[in-house]
């Protein structure tokens, strides 16, 4: 079986209404597909998908001279408008003529000038010309219909439009060449001729031998280990994907804001020698060990009667309480207050990193702290000194809350995560019912139940509403 009949039974094998599909790719749809911002970018894209296509494209494209339309070649020319002829934009034109493209459909790319106006005129005279404006995702929607991509190579491709971090880029990637969906396939294949040995048995138990049942324990065991293997990499594919919340927490004055341009190397926040100087939530974008960080400087925590001073205060506590990690800032030379026991008590529920700072005025020895804090960093934040440490004690911090997968390759999102639960529910279940000895039948159910939810991952069991949820979290023009 080629790649389309393949896309093809796929289609017609789906639990949604086949009129709802086939009207879906019935249609050509256009879409913009670049980022537009005003007066900045120097390309903006148009995209087409489906039968017309490329007819539009003749309607709407002036290519001067003897250039030849061919699928996969770059014309040079004007777009104009079919009844007036006025030049709209001079602009580069890409054939892809089926199943050679990303849908497997005719695509037609119009390369505008960048901005909003030659792309949305551009846009408008494809609607115009009988095109309809996609919905979100649409494009990956009809690639995977069609056969050419799988459920997971989809949602990678949407991770690594949104990526944040050059390993978040690498995840999304090997998902992309289908690094989770051979593993996947595999297991599936595995139940399914488990299943088959099994119902062989059951139809046919006079003309067969028994059933192998210790081949089958061993074979169940091996797919239970990998499917567990894979829901390891959950919290690490979070983390990729959402990044890591970090709260920088502290009393007023000891190098929080320092800490913070230190870390981020710029001047983020100010820094001055007068206590409360921070009154809000400074945040700032960084990468660690390949992890998205979103760093909270917040103002510094003590009682106050400044009613400007007292809310950033309480911004800082609810910061605090929603981030992933708190570091907690003392100083050197003062050592620890009754203030910092006070804030102390109120985050210890949290992740805590201890940071010792002004390291560079008073010997860090001398500095007393509760015994139960795990992780500790002596910083001068002032003088750049302890950034590296403190990243590193972040990076086992994560570590040792096992968040952190040791294979890069498989990073798994929610969606696939809950259905590799219910997969590994459904195999726990036929082992317990091997185990009781239950007859044939029922070794059968749940084993159904395991098919099912590893098939929802790669696409081979899908419905209508699940392909809504992921494909409407796409940009339109992908």
């Amino acid at each position: 079986m080629n790649k389309q009949e393949k896309g093809k039974s796929r289609t017609e094998n789906f639990a949604i209404h086949l009129d709802w599909l086939m009207s879906l790719q019935g249609e050509t749809i256009a879409a913009i597909a670049t980022a537009v911002v005003p007066q900045q970018g120097s390309v903006g894209i148009v995209r087409l998908s489906g039968h017309e296509a490329i007819a539009i494209a003749r309607t709407l494209f002036h290519a001067p001279g003897h250039q030849v339309w061919e699928t996969h070649r770059i014309l040079y020319g004007y777009v104009r408008h079919p009844h007036t002829k006025q030049i709209i934009d001079e602009a580069l034109l890409l054939l892809m003529h089926a199943p050679r493209s990303y849908t497997r459909e005719d695509v037609v790319e119009f390369h505008c000038h960048g901005g909003i106006m030659p792309v949305q005129q551009v846009l408008q005279l494809c609607l115009e010309e009988g095109a309809r404006l996609a919905q979100p995702g649409e494009f990956t929607l009809r690639a995977f219909l069609n056969g050419r991509l799988d459920l997971t190579q989809a949602e990678s491709i949407a991770d690594l439009v949104g990526s944040r971090s050059p390993a978040a880029a690498q995840a999304a990637l090997a998902g992309l060449q289908g690094k989770l969906a051979a593993p996947i396939r595999q297991l599936r294949a595995t139940c399914l001729d488990i299943l088959a040995e099994i119902e062989a048995r059951i139809d046919f138990e006079e003309d067969l031998p028994p059933l192998d049942e210790a081949e089958v324990v061993a074979q169940l065991e091996q797919v239970l280990a990998q499917v567990t293997h894979i829901l390891a990499t959950a919290d690490r594919g979070e983390l990729l994907r959402t990044g890591l919340k970090v709260a920088i927490v502290g009393r007023p004055n000891v190098g929080k804001s320092s800490l913070l341009n230190a870390w981020s190397q710029s001047d983020r926040a100010i820094v001055t020698d007068l206590p409360g100087t921070t009154r809000d939530v400074v945040e700032s974008q960084l990468v660690v060990g390949g992890i998205p960080v979103q760093v909270l400087d917040t103002a510094g925590i003590r009682e106050t009667d400044d009613r400007v001073e007292k809310i950033g205060v309480e911004r800082s506590r609810r910061a605090a309480q929603g981030a992933d990690l708190v570091l907690l800032v003392i100083e050197a030379t003062i050592g620890w207050t009754a203030a910092d026991l006070e804030i102390y008590e109120q985050v210890e529920h949290r992740p805590l990193i201890l940071v010792i700072n002004k390291t560079d005025l008073a010997p860090v020895n001398t500095v007393s702290y509760p015994g139960d804090i795990k992780w500790i960093v002596s910083t001068a934040a002032a003088q750049n000194q302890g950034i590296e440490d403190l990243e590193t004690t972040i990076m086992a911090a994560i570590h040792q809350g096992n968040l952190q997968a040791a294979d890069l390759d498989l990073a798994i999102n929610q969606r696939q995560a809950a259905a590799l639960t219910r997969a590994k529910i459904s195999l726990q279940q036929v082992q317990e019912t091997i185990a009781q000895q239950l007859p044939l039948d029922f070794w059968t159910i749940d084993l159904r139940g395991a098919i099912q939810a590893l098939g929802e991952i790669t696409g081979e069991e899908v419905t209508e509403s699940l392909l809504d949820r992921i494909f409407s979290r796409f940009c339109i023009g992908k």
